[in-house]
């Protein structure tokens, strides 16, 4: 069976490039463009991994890793920045998997979501 990654990310660019490469590495691809709407899907739906960027408006991808690790302690999650060492640290705190800073590698990401998933 296909893994479902939900990527919540406010960047279109960023966003589209993820779903591209992760569809086209056979996973399944749900999105979000914002973390009001990550939010909403984040409690409504289970995946198998999430990726979300940390700085958005209205709500942070911090916030939406603290929703995600009181109801789904074991759903792997991957936040990325392009803010350096404050959003990082925060994002360690709420327990993200792994924190990458933008500009990362797809590959570098496809490592990390491997790895995460096999686990």
């Amino acid at each position: 069976m296909k893994k479902t990654i939900f990527i919540i990310e406010d960047d279109n660019h960023v966003l589209s490039m993820m779903q591209n490469y992760f569809e086209y590495l056979g996973y399944s691809i749900i999105t979000a463009s914002n973390g009001m709407d990550g939010l909403k899907m984040a409690e409504s739906k289970q995946y198998d991994l999430v990726i979300t960027d940390i700085v958005m408006p209205y709500v942070s991808g911090v916030g939406i890793i603290t929703v995600i690790k009181e109801n789904y302690p074991d759903l792997p999650v991957i936040a990325i920045t392009a803010y350096g060492k404050n959003p990082e640290r925060l994002a360690a705190e709420k327990q993200a998997d792994v924190v990458l800073r933008k500009p990362f590698e797809m590959e570098k990401l496809k490592d990390h979501v491997i790895k995460l998933l096999e686990s």
